[in-house]
């Protein structure tokens, strides 16, 4: 990509464009803010490093590209952590000034930042970027701090203080002093009294004299005046004033820039309109729902504060109108729904998305935005996984979407849309993690390099490795590990894998669960379980993506075990079953006492016989199962899962609405319509419901049925005829 880098003149943002150069990027231009007044070394801004700015003007000869420049006009207006357009505020400067770089040259598509820690900074560039229609690079993101220091001075970058304000930084001393010199007394301070070695946290601000990319001539201070803003015994702070300085030019390479007055642009004016796709009119989208309507299908789960809704098209042989209007029909018809609760897209914790062709993605992911946007989301947009399900063979249109909602505005997100080297970005409004009453639910995470957002190679397993490796660096955010935390892995695995390295996948799996629980020793640990996943198709063409769900705990919360409530035990038996030692093998459950329950129940064709052959009725005799028809088998089937989720849940001390969802997975070579499951499902539940009141079970199914190739506990075997996976939260 074509970039331009935004540069203070410190030594993040000049590494940050080494790192862009070194993954392909070709840096065109440079871009800097600056005081109105030239006088002025600092302001009060948390946005911008200006000190030195005096000195930024000669970027453009040193390095030959152009420099666009503007005074910032605006002040810090808008102060919450996630930006929204503000007139007045300083953050509307850099918009300017980077739509000027867009006009002069339309090739940018990317912008460069040496964001390290600072998530005020990072998503006021993403903000501009994203109305801007570029890409974020910073490719210093989350990068350990002791390391990136010794890399930049590894790589040549010489750079001075220009500021001090920290314990132990002494203006008199160590104003005006290069960074390799001072590294071993930074990392002493660090020990001390735990500033940034960096300068993250303020304690330093430094300009960069020289580095690689300086191919035409290295900046000379040669006077300057050190101003003493505070004289805190403890801390004082100061800055570095530039007096005079020059340019050496550097001897054995070509002078590739013009003149300096012609490759530096003074930006000025005002806010210009932007630009950006129109959106869809009401009275588009409730035309085409009511052409739809008819064909729209709607589940939910009981739970009050969080629970799903879940939308497919309904019609079993109808033609699809097409993906595109397939999904506006869908995603409006579940945002009637939230309206009807009250709620909007900005309660929606996460959303599935299945698709039934990925060539389609880009138009699905366009359709998407029109209705899921970061104006309806002001708390933070929904974290998403995007998968090829087989829709069409089972009457379900082109899309198909479940949303998981909550009732309250207490989830955080983690929404990097930069791309960098800590994890695969979002750009567009899909977060990485959504925290909520100690759930954190992870967004599928793909086998992708995340500096150049390419699958890495290797095949099945190396995609696996770094798709783990991914999630941990989205857990690290929440100070847990997937080790440790993980309640739930879903693998999705695609059906390009060849079945020879499905047993792999769990090996690998298990291999790199046991490295990092050897780093989180100190750590209580919960056992996860699994599920595999079997599909058509994945994003980018992967082999496998991983999405877990992890259990965050307050670090002052205590778990304590809760009463069972018993009012439902007496329906074990009456859906024609009795508990028997083989039903163990079927579940997997995870559990925090009083808090979680996750639960996996797997239904092989050989179980499914030896169900039948269980059942209590009058039909029982020896042999009987041979005759039964699919339908009924099926039918024996799903009060089974019924009646051994029911059991699950009652001892473990939940009830049915504390259900957040409840899916089941069914392989296309069952071939049963969705519509006979659904009615087989729903008559068990209603059952149960008859025998136990707490149990409301409504006009909406409180299931999911989801259309695989094939599922199960072990990647080995996805061939279950049913798989369950339910997850319950306590209030």
């Amino acid at each position: 990509m074509k970039v331009v880098a935004l540069v203070s003149g410190g030594k993040d943002s000049c590494y940050a464009m080494m790192k862009c150069i070194q993954y392909g990027h070709q840096i065109v231009a440079l871009a800097n803010l600056l005081p109105a007044d030239d006088a002025v070394d600092e302001l009060d801004s948390y946005m911008y490093q200006t000190v030195g700015h005096q000195i930024i003007v000669s970027y453009a000869e040193c390095m030959g590209v152009p420099l666009f420049r503007r005074r910032i006009q605006g002040s810090t207006r808008h102060q919450k952590l996630s930006y929204s357009t503000t007139p007045g505020d300083e953050v509307e400067d850099m918009f300017i000034l980077l739509n000027e770089v867009k006009r002069q040259i339309p090739s940018v598509t990317a912008v460069s930042s040496g964001a390290i820690a600072s998530d005020y900074q990072r998503l006021r560039v993403e903000s501009v970027c994203s109305r801007l229609g570029l890409v974020s690079l910073a490719y210093l993101w989350k990068q350990d701090q002791s390391l990136l220091l010794q890399e930049m001075i590894a790589n040549e970058i010489v750079a001075i203080t220009v500021k001090v304000a920290a314990m132990g930084l002494d203006p008199v001393k160590h104003l005006g002093k290069e960074i390799a010199f001072l590294q071993p007394y930074l990392h002493k301070l660090n020990k001390l009294y735990g500033i940034n070695v960096c300068g993250e946290g303020g304690e330093y601000e430094t300009l960069t004299l020289d580095c690689p990319l300086f191919v035409n001539a290295q900046i000379k201070l040669d006077e300057f005046q050190v101003i003493l803003h505070s004289s805190d015994s403890i801390a004082p702070s100061a800055v570095l004033h530039p007096l005079a300085f020059h340019l050496e030019k550097k001897t054995n390479t070509q002078n590739i820039c013009q003149e300096k007055s012609d490759i530096v642009f003074e930006v000025q004016g005002d806010c210009l309109q932007e630009c950006g796709a129109a959106p869809q009119s009401v009275a588009e989208v409730n035309n085409l729902v009511g052409v739809l309507e008819h064909k729209l299908h709607i589940s939910r789960t009981q739970k009050s504060d969080t629970f799903s809704i879940c939308c497919w098209l309904q019609d079993s042989h109808k033609p699809s109108s097409g993906l595109l209007e397939d999904m506006k029909a869908v995603l409006r018809k579940i945002e009637l729904q939230l309206a009807g609760y009250g709620f909007g897209w900005e309660n929606v914790l996460y959303i599935h998305l299945y698709i039934s062709d990925m060539n389609e993605f880009a138009a699905a992911n366009e359709t998407y935005l029109r209705f899921i946007t970061q104006e309806k989301c002001p708390y933070g947009v929904p974290s998403r996984s995007t998968i090829e399900l087989p829709l069409l063979p089972e009457g379900l249109g082109r899309a198909y979407i479940e949303v998981l909602v909550a009732n309250d505005q207490t989830k955080r997100v983690l929404h990097v849309q930069s791309i960098s080297c800590w994890a695969p970005s979002c750009i567009g409004p899909y977060s990485q993690a959504t925290l909520h009453k100690n759930v954190l639910h992870m967004a599928g995470q793909l086998g992708l390099d995340p500096p150049t957002m390419v699958l890495c190679n290797g095949g099945t397993t190396s995609e696996l490795e770094k798709a783990l490796e991914n999630s941990e660096a989205v857990a690290k955010c929440f100070n847990c590990s997937i080790s440790t935390s993980a309640m739930f892995f879903v693998i999705y695995c695609s059906t390009h894998i060849p079945s020879s390295e499905r047993l792999q996948i769990q090996e690998k799996l298990d291999t790199f669960l046991k490295k990092v629980k050897l780093f989180h020793l100190d750590k209580a640990r919960i056992s996860p379980i699994f599920l595999y996943v079997l599909v058509p198709d994945l994003p980018k063409r992967a082999l496998v993506e991983v999405k877990p769900i992890l259990f965050v705990a307050e670090d002052t919360e205590a778990i304590n075990e809760t009463l069972q409530d018993q009012s439902c035990m007496r329906s074990h038996s009456r859906l024609g079953f009795e508990h028997a030692e083989w039903h163990d093998s079927c579940v997997k459950k995870c559990v925090v006492p009083g808090k979680l329950c996750g639960v996996i129940l797997c239904v092989t064709g050989e179980l499914a016989v030896k169900i039948c052959t269980d059942h209590l009725g009058a039909n029982q005799s020896k042999g009987v199962n041979q005759n039964l028809s699919k339908e009924d088998q099926m039918e024996k089937v799903s009060r089974f899962c019924i009646y051994l989720l029911n059991k699950i849940i009652i001892e473990n001390g939940f009830s049915w609405e504390d259900i957040m969802y409840l899916r089941f997975y069914f392989p296309t070579s069952l071939h049963l319509p969705l519509e006979a499951l659904s009615t087989m499902f729903t008559n068990a539940f209603l059952e149960l419901a008859s025998m136990c009141p707490a149990i409301a079970v409504g006009n909406e199914p409180i299931f999911n049925l989801v259309p695989v190739l094939g599922a199960g506990g072990s990647a080995t075997s996805m061939d279950d005829i049913i798989t369950c996976e339910l997850f319950a939260q306590k209030s």
